[in-house]
């Protein structure tokens, strides 16, 4: 294609031609001076740029001078739209996709072309930025060494209820979306299940009224009971405490139990997965209860 145009701060840019393929563009989760430069080039020199909402994408273009002709492909209409771009990869066409903020296929319908385009040996390139997910948890202040990120709950309260139950005791922060009306329900529903962990709520994060609001999860649940909220949300709550290992005491005598029918290493492992101590060091002492020590 042709090479393509974009304006930063009223100064008028080159884009190089793309290589054919798809290309998974990251845009602003709300500042839209978030965005790469590289994020720029791609969608200047797209044939065509795949969004969510084209009305919400081509303000994003607008703003910054770029005239690429935009595509709808939304959840409702992806089964249908998704031959036709492959189609068009199958031509040799650069084709960008963007959600309508952040990076794209996390929860929004992209993975099934992402897929398809990669099964029929066309290019996928990822081209990094803004992500809610992310940005939430670099300034929440909670464990992000290990985190499950479950997306959107159901919107009935069963289904809803359940599903928390499936994850209350995974040992990771939980990141969650939810928009801004069901933001009450949701917390009072993870309170419930969850208990009183210790959990964010970041609002309108990048935005001019960006906040994130620390508490337990039934304080946060009452303080957004009544109160309107507007704007993008992301909830995340600390993982569930470990429980207190029993004494020395104890554990000596589950291990002479254990041991009674069992081998060295079997009665380390019962007891392990029994009280979450640390096999290695249960199969230590194991060893020397065996030996009389």
């Amino acid at each position: 294609m042709a090479e393509g145009r974009f304006l930063i701060n009223g100064t008028q840019m080159s884009a190089a031609s793309l290589a054919p393929g798809l290309y998974i563009v990251a845009t602003p989760i709300g500042n839209l001076a978030d965005i790469t430069l590289r994020a720029l080039h791609t969608l200047a020199a797209a044939d065509a740029v795949a969004a969510e909402d084209t009305r919400h994408t081509g303000r994003l273009l607008q703003h910054y001078g770029i005239r690429a002709p935009l595509v709808r492909y939304d959840e409702h209409g992806a089964a249908g739209q998704r031959p036709k771009l492959l189609a068009r990869l199958a031509g040799g066409e650069a084709v960008a996709l963007v959600s309508d903020a952040g990076t794209p296929l996390i929860s929004d319908p992209g993975f099934r072309l992402v897929r398809e385009a990669r099964d029929s040996g066309h290019a996928v390139h990822a081209i990094p930025g803004p992500s809610a997910l992310t940005a939430a948890l670099s300034v929440c202040g909670l464990p992000t060494d290990r985190v499950l990120f479950e997306g959107f709950l159901p919107a009935k309260a069963g289904a809803r209820a359940r599903q928390l139950n499936a994850i209350a005791q995974v040992q990771a922060t939980l990141a969650l979306y939810v928009a801004p009306h069901r933001l009450g329900d949701t917390l009072a529903a993870m309170a419930e299940v969850l208990g009183p962990r210790e959990a964010a709520v970041a609002r309108e994060l990048t935005k001019r009224f960006e906040t994130v609001e620390r508490g337990t999860l039934p304080e946060l649940a009452a303080r957004f009971a009544a109160e309107p909220t507007k704007g993008e949300i992301v909830i995340l709550v600390a993982p569930p405490s470990a429980p207190a290992l029993p004494d020395v005491e104890t554990l000596d005598a589950l291990l002479r139990s254990a041991l009674a029918g069992q081998s060295v290493s079997a009665a380390a492992g019962e007891v392990a997965k029994a009280t979450g101590a640390d096999r290695r060091t249960l199969y230590k002492r194991a060893l020397a209860l065996k030996d009389g020590a």
